[in-house]
């Protein structure tokens, strides 16, 4: 049986309907935070949603509020929702770990995703996010609170998270040219997310 943490991409392909069904339009507490990410770009910007599920409710937000969004999940079955909601933009099956579009874009975005990555392949990520923005780009991720490893449930199977200690997401952060512009550990005003917001001062 596989664990967890390898178990994460096979369960939300799985269970691609519920997954759309529990994150539907009208369930967009994270708007705030998305705004304050946007406020960060030009209109019209380009941004790259790492772990977009169904696009529904962050990328569809994004969208209509005239954002070129390009999105990446490692579901197909995602990925097809994605692709019959909005066809004219760019949706991709893909390992965000394993991800080299060979382009940049003014905002990256992996929210409620990059906390599903084993810590050792988190540490990884910051190069990744760091070959895919432009300068002066934002990027914006979810993690928890402190260092550990946490399981929920979803679908009845148990949904790994981890996360990494604050200080070394602002190392590493600091060494793949990222200022931290803005980060709160479980906001209460956001289904208790701990956030992290960041802007690219120098680009890899």
């Amino acid at each position: 049986m596989s664990s967890p943490a390898a178990r994460i991409v096979g369960l939300y392909d799985e269970n691609a309907e519920e997954w759309d069904r529990l994150r539907g339009p009208g369930s967009l507490f994270e708007k705030p935070w998305i705004d304050r990410f946007v406020s960060l770009l030009g209109p019209g910007a380009s941004i790259l949603d790492l772990g977009c599920g169904s696009a529904r409710p962050i990328a569809m937000y994004l969208i209509r509020s005239g954002y070129a969004v390009t999105g990446v999940d490692s579901s197909p079955s995602l990925i097809g929702l994605c692709r019959s909601r909005f066809p004219r933009n760019e949706w991709i099956v893909a390992d965000m770990r394993k991800l080299d579009l060979g382009r940049r874009f003014d905002g990256v975005l992996a929210w409620n995703s990059f906390f599903h990555l084993a810590h050792d392949d988190q540490r990884a990520m910051f190069e990744i996010f760091a070959r895919h923005v432009q300068p002066r780009g934002a990027l914006m991720f979810t993690s928890g609170p402190k260092h550990g490893e946490v399981l929920s449930t979803f679908a009845g199977e148990p949904l790994y998270h981890a996360s990494l200690d604050p200080g070394e997401y602002r190392r590493l952060l600091h060494e793949t040219g990222f200022q931290v512009v803005g980060h709160v550990a479980e906001d209460p005003a956001c289904g208790d997310h701990t956030i992290w917001l960041a802007r690219c001062t120098s680009p890899r």
